[in-house]
């Protein structure tokens, strides 16, 4: 049984695949992952810790949003949870960091602005999948 309710037995195989794959890239399943910092930089210590966990955020696939907001899509929350112990492992010795987990669907749904401007959110870049 697939799990819109639909039993496999009554579906063709090319139609049971285009509703895994359906499921498998739903907007409820594919997630953003979102890392919020406010870091010290004070001394050059603070300095170099803040660049460091920024480089660090970049070379795992994170892109900036904001200043101080990083974002990474993510094909799944199993793909997400692994995205965050990366960043946990790497946390600075001091500062205020925050992981948030939204799906792709409440991601489409944030509004932007620039001034008084709405403008349209980047699109994500190509995820590629290796089997």
């Amino acid at each position: 049984m697939l799990q819109r309710g639909i039993k496999e037995d009554s579906l063709s195989r090319n139609d049971i695949d285009t509703i895994m794959i359906a499921e498998r890239f739903s907007e409820y399943r594919v997630m953003w992952l979102l890392v919020l910092f406010d870091l010290p930089t004070e001394t050059k210590k603070d300095i170099k810790e803040y660049a460091n966990f920024r480089k660090r955020l970049i070379q795992d696939g994170f892109t900036m949003f904001q200043f101080s907001i990083y974002v990474r899509h993510c094909a799944s929350m199993e793909n997400a949870e692994v995205h965050r112990k990366r960043v946990k492992a790497i946390l600075p010795e001091f500062g205020k960091v925050g992981i948030m987990c939204i799906t792709d669907k409440q991601f489409g749904n944030i509004e932007l602005f620039y001034g008084n401007k709405p403008q349209l959110p980047n699109a994500p870049g190509q995820q590629l999948e290796l089997f």
